[in-house]
């Protein structure tokens, strides 16, 4: 009987750790609406981790993982705007500050360029015993992470970004 006993709770506490989800082809696009023209770009290689005990959440992705209409556009975003060469990623790190109904809000610090910034945002976070679904819309100034526009490109691209974001991750077991 204590046998019985004592498996029963090892497999309860087994149940009871803290579960990880974690993500490798999460989306985030990016979208500059400026009088010459509009700009965007997707970037489908997105890692994210979550922790539902800490409510940490991290995401990473490459500069260069960006793809553009055109490739031009593409070679001018890595060589004179976000200098990938320097600054090859961009991370966000944060944790979950209220998540009710799937409405979740989350308090980081997102670092692009080099430059940290602290980030409240908020989206969907939907989370069930395999999966959690992570969506949000955001913007994003280009002076607050030390991108710089030649004045002669102030009509092409927009001083606000609009920052989309979904992936989903799965439990680690």
């Amino acid at each position: 009987m204590n046998r019985i006993i004592i498996i029963i709770l090892l497999i309860s506490s087994i149940n009871l750790q803290a579960q990880k989800f974690i993500g490798k082809n999460g989306k985030i696009s990016f979208f500059s609406e400026a009088p010459v023209e509009n700009i965007t770009a997707v970037n489908n290689k997105v890692s994210a981790v979550y922790d539902i005990e800490t409510q940490d959440l991290v995401f990473l992705l490459k500069i260069t993982d960006f793809i553009f209409p055109k490739p031009l556009m593409q070679k001018h975003f890595n060589e004179n705007y976000l200098e990938s060469d320097l600054y090859p990623h961009a991370k966000f790190e944060g944790e979950v500050i209220e998540n009710k109904n799937g409405n979740g809000e989350v308090n980081g610090k997102l670092t692009i360029h080099n430059k940290t910034n602290q980030v409240n945002v908020y989206g969907n976070l939907l989370v069930d015993h395999n999966t959690v679904r992570i969506s949000s819309a955001f913007t994003i100034r280009l002076e607050d992470y030390n991108i710089k526009i030649p004045k002669i490109l102030f009509y092409n691209i927009a001083e606000e970004i609009k920052v989309k974001v979904n992936i989903e991750l799965n439990s680690l077991k």
